[in-house]
C-alpha cells in the first residue's frame, strides 16, 4: 500500500511520484543520487544531514529549506529557502510549507520558523510531511490525502496526541514517523493505528533504508 512512500530512518522519507522528493534523509545505507528535491524540515542533526544528503543527490538537486538552515548552501546544490504558510512551485511540483514546532517544550519554538511540507501530487493527492511538531492551530486546518505525522513523544507528539490529529484532519491514509530509531518504541505505531477513527488507514512503513 502507497507503495510509492519509502520511510527510512525516523523521518527521512522518499517519495517517488513525478519528480523524486526526498523529506530529511538522514541514516541513508545505499547511495541513490537520485533526489530531484530535498525538504529540509529544520537544522537538527537528525533532519538536516549533509552526510546524507550527499548519498541521495545529484548535480542538479534542488534544496527546500528554511532560512534557518544557511549551512545548506556549502553542498553547492541550488537552495530555495522558504518560510511558513508560503505556496511554491519547485521542478513543477506545488508545494506548500505549514508551521512546526512546539507548544509548551522548547525544542521547536514557533519564532524559529520550521515547517512541515504539503506536496501536492496529481497522481497521489496531498502529501502532508508534518515535520517536528505538536498539535497546532495551524495544523488542524490541514486538507491531505496522506498525513505522515511524528508519533515519538518528548519532542513532538506521542502516539495518541498524533491519532488525535490525525482524526481532526481525517486524512485517507496515515503513517507514523520520527519513533522507533532516536525516541520512541517501535510499538507506538500500533498506539497510534488504534487511536485512528475507523475511516482512516493506518500504514505502517518499515525502515527499508533505502
Amino acid at each position: 500500500m502507497l507503495d510509492f512512500i519509502t520511510v527510512n530512518t525516523h523521518s527521512s522519507i522518499k517519495i517517488t511520484d513525478k519528480k523524486v522528493i526526498y523529506s530529511d534523509p538522514f541514516q541513508i545505507k545505499a547511495e541513490s543520487h537520485d533526489a530531484d528535491i530535498i525538504l529540509i524540515t529544520h537544522n537538527h542533526f537528525d533532519h538536516y544531514s549533509p552526510e546524507d544528503i550527499r548519498k541521495v543527490m545529484k548535480s542538479d538537486t534542488v534544496i527546500v529549506c528554511p532560512q534557518t538552515v544557511q549551512e545548506s548552501k556549502d553542498i553547492g546544490l541550488e537552495v530555495k529557502f522558504i518560510s511558513p504558510n508560503e505556496s511554491f512551485e519547485v521542478l513543477g511540483i506545488s508545494i506548500e510549507t505549514i508551521p512546526a514546532y512546539n507548544k509548551l517544550k522548547p525544542f521547536h519554538p514557533k519564532r524559529n520558523n520550521w515547517v512541515g511540507y504539503i506536496v501536492n501530487s496529481e497522481q497521489n493527492g496531498r502529501i502532508y510531511i508534518a515535520g517536528d511538531t505538536d498539535i497546532t492551530a495551524e495544523n488542524k486546518k490541514v486538507k491531505c490525502r496522506i498525513a505522515m505525522l511524528p508519533i515519538g513523544g518528548k519532542f513532538t507528539m506521542n502516539a495518541k496526541q498524533a491519532a488525535t490529529l490525525a482524526n481532526t484532519i481525517k486524512p485517507e491514509f496515515a503513517i507514523p514517523i520520527h519513533y522507533g530509531n532516536i525516541i520512541g518504541k517501535p510499538e507506538d505505531a500500533d498506539t497510534f493505528a488504534e487511536n485512528l477513527d475507523s475511516g482512516i488507514k493506518a500504514v505502517v512503513k518499515a525502515d527499508k533504508n533505502n
